[in-house]
């Protein structure tokens, strides 16, 4: 039986994290998920996956990515990628796509089609659901969201709705008590989204680099915000061009702060401040592909 690797208090690394040990995660987590890390990244990487090694009582990286190449235990692919996934996200991030979204929604024929393609803990989709039951005026507008997001965990915690009361405290009080419950007794100091939002969202995993998405267009709208960043230009565009046949001719696209999208494709134009629409000609073919 091979001894248990040591446990650390302090910041001295307890496993050995070459220079190959990295550069072969790189190439697995790129293939996996599309994901390109940077040389920066070497710190973040050893912390999250160091994780997995004590969980599976290993003593060394190239044990656990031996294990993962060889195929021999699946699920932890589910937890490799989990682990290197970053989920920073925020009730009503990015305030300004808001009501941009809330007027497109009003200006389209019903029912509308939403899907959130990087949902992370559900505070993006849920965000999306106050402001079309705002724009409705009514906590059940015509409206579907698809929300979809490559780790497993934070789908979990996206689908039960509940949340600390801190993650509210910039938020509206007049939204908090619409769309919001107050936990009481052991369940105090968090909060759950109002089953009324909940029913607007359909919660599935999905991986953009995946052969077959598990959904199915016309969407009116496509939120992929603060995720096309993690990937190479070439993944991008391909991403970009599967998402083409999945929008409504009028569609809207909204991306991160830092995300340009105009260099890695040609079938979008910015409409605003990182939204963006199909270019004419596209916006045909997409017509023609959803008729």
């Amino acid at each position: 039986m091979k001894p248990a690797p040591k446990h650390s208090s302090d910041n001295t690394k307890i496993f050995e994290f070459t220079p190959r040990d990295f550069a072969r995660v790189r190439a697995l987590i790129y293939r996996q998920a599309g994901i390109a890390l940077t040389e920066s990244k070497q710190e973040m990487v050893y912390s999250r996956l160091a994780r997995r090694l004590r969980a599976k009582g290993l003593n060394t990286f190239e044990e656990y990515l031996d294990g993962l190449e060889s195929g021999r235990d699946s699920e932890e692919w589910e937890a490799f990628t989990n682990a290197l996934t970053t989920n920073l996200t925020s009730f009503f991030r990015e305030t300004h796509h808001f009501p941009i979204l809330a007027e497109h929604v009003k200006a389209v024929r019903t029912p509308v089609s939403i899907w959130c393609s990087a949902s992370s803990t559900g505070e993006e989709p849920y965000s999306i659901a106050m402001t079309v039951c705002e724009a409705f005026g009514t906590l059940t507008p015509p409206v579907s969201i698809v929300a979809t997001d490559i780790d497993t965990n934070v789908l979990e915690t996206a689908e039960n709705g509940v949340y600390p009361i801190d993650r509210i405290d910039k938020m509206a009080q007049d939204r908090v008590k619409r769309f919001f419950l107050r936990g009481k007794g052991d369940r105090a100091g968090q909060v759950r989204v109002r089953p009324e939002l909940r029913q607007l969202i359909t919660f599935k995993p999905l991986n953009l680099l995946a052969q077959s998405w598990p959904i199915s267009g016309p969407f009116d709208v496509i939120f992929c915000r603060n995720v096309m960043i993690y990937f190479d230009k070439p993944t991008q565009g391909t991403i970009l061009s599967r998402f083409v046949p999945l929008m409504k001719p009028e569609g809207l696209l909204f991306a991160g702060h830092s995300e340009n999208f105009m260099y890695a494709s040609d079938a979008f134009k910015l409409r605003g401040k990182t939204v963006y629409e199909l270019e004419h000609r596209y916006r045909v073919a997409s017509g023609r592909n959803n008729a």
